[in-house]
């Protein structure tokens, strides 16, 4: 998950709530003190820090929302204060007057390109005719890159031998006019100099973007603030995109740190896949740090795995508990099309609050292909009542399938695991679960 650590705290924090007797001002400075250090360790502010928990504080001293217990209401300012400490409701792309021209801008070695094919998926997965433009005349693999990025993704790449990026940009206008995006992958140095501003004010100026989005990694934690200013105030930056966010402790900085700029964070880059990219809805990805969930990325990542109502439905036959050998494969099946099951997982409301174990995450297509193998050679009794499993059955059922008697008793584990963690979710999570559903509830009255 991308700030794994801070989201830990961060339940567990919420957790220390849910279990208190009754909210008091020394619980209340206990929970602030772990808010501030989760804050810290993911190299947020000091001073930002600070802004948020005071905010916190006051209003758990002084508010009192109805139809809510202290406790639900002090877990829904951590959730509201912290959505609006990493940017508010957030800062959508909505695409008009075709060719809608996005231009990416930042320092060298952020990932621009890469990004640039992230963003060309996104739109296109979304009925969007999309294309991408390389304006980078200074990296020698730059127009290399964006070509191959573009094959895979079945997205045309216009680029030219060429050193004059805004000549390049005129020999293809004509043609650009026919699609509704167009992504323009530009040139990045080592610092912000005067020949870098004056180079992208020059392409600006020709290619009139409608998005001017800087793209800055997580890894540069608070430092994303000065850079965000600075690209702002020198190339009129609209948005950031922040990559790299799955691989470091710094993001909670470099998203805090954007968040106060003139240029919102809009995208997040959460691993190294062209559907690795996610719109930033502050209100979503703090739901997700807190355990909540975020059914909304779920249908999203599950378009092209599944129906919309089956993904829907998918949290709700997880949480039943009552399931099968057939009911075990055919969701672990459906989430891995959607990703690395850690990051399917988190999205489903109460599961973010159990501490998996890692090996249950880890299953690859390869051993689901196996186990469905292995599943048309058991009984209807042995697949809708796997706990009757036994030896002679393993062996059985191994000498039919051609699976190994190890790799047979993996797929049991794996089923032992998931019933265990469904009457972990159902028991010691069940106040929280409850708790935090009712507050979804009330935050929905308000939208």
């Amino acid at each position: 998950m991308v700030l794994d650590k801070l989201g830990e705290s961060l339940r567990g924090t919420l957790q220390k709530i849910a279990k208190s007797l009754f909210v008091d001002e020394k619980l209340l400075n206990e929970l602030i003190k772990d808010i501030q250090k989760a804050l810290l360790q993911s190299d947020v502010n000091v001073k930002l820090v600070f802004e948020v928990s005071k905010k916190i504080k006051d209003r758990a001293l002084k508010e009192q929302a109805k139809g809510l217990t202290k406790k639900e209401q002090l877990i829904n300012i951590v959730y509201e204060e912290l959505v609006s400490f990493l940017g508010g409701e957030g800062h959508k792309i909505q695409i008009t007057d075709p060719p809608f021209y996005i231009m990416l801008v930042g320092l060298f070695g952020n990932g621009k390109t890469t990004t640039a094919a992230k963003l060309a998926k996104f739109f296109a997965k979304r009925g969007n005719k999309v294309a991408m433009l390389g304006l980078d005349v200074h990296r020698p693999a730059a127009m290399k890159q964006l070509e191959q990025l573009g094959k895979q993704i079945s997205v045309p790449v216009f680029i030219k031998e060429e050193k004059d990026a805004v000549k390049i940009y005129q020999g293809f206008k004509d043609e650009l006019k026919g699609f509704d995006v167009v992504l323009v992958d530009t040139a990045g140095r080592d610092a912000l100099s005067k020949d870098l501003i004056d180079e992208l004010n020059d392409v600006s100026k020709a290619v009139k973007p409608q998005e001017a989005l800087l793209v800055i990694g997580a890894d540069v934690g608070q430092a994303a603030e000065k850079q965000a200013m600075a690209f702002h105030e020198s190339c009129n930056v609209t948005g950031v995109i922040i990559t790299k966010m799955d691989g470091t402790a710094k993001g909670g900085g470099a998203l805090a740190a954007c968040s106060v700029t003139d240029a919102p964070v809009k995208f997040i880059g959460v691993g190294e896949k062209p559907e690795d990219l996610e719109e930033f809805r502050p209100q979503n990805f703090v739901s997700r740090l807190l355990g909540m969930g975020d059914i909304e990325a779920l249908l999203e990542k599950a378009k092209d795995a599944i129906s919309e109502e089956k993904a829907d439905d998918l949290g709700k036959r997880f949480l039943k508990g009552d399931f099968n050998l057939i009911d075990l494969y055919e969701q672990m099946q459906a989430m891995s099309k959607m990703g690395p099951l850690s990051k399917v997982v988190e999205m489903i409301p109460g599961f973010g609050q159990l501490k998996m174990p890692k090996d249950m995450l880890k299953v690859q297509d390869s051993k689901l292909k196996k186990w469905r193998i292995a599943m048309d050679s058991m009984t209807k009794k042995e697949l809708e009542e796997p706990d009757t499993m036994s030896t002679a059955r393993i062996d059985r059922i191994s000498k039919g399938s051609g699976i190994k008697p190890g790799e047979i008793r993996e797929l049991m584990k794996q089923y032992r695991q998931s019933k265990k963690m469904v009457k972990m979710l159902k028991g010691d999570t069940k106040n929280m679960d409850k708790m935090m559903r009712k507050m979804q509830g009330q935050q929905m009255k308000y939208k």
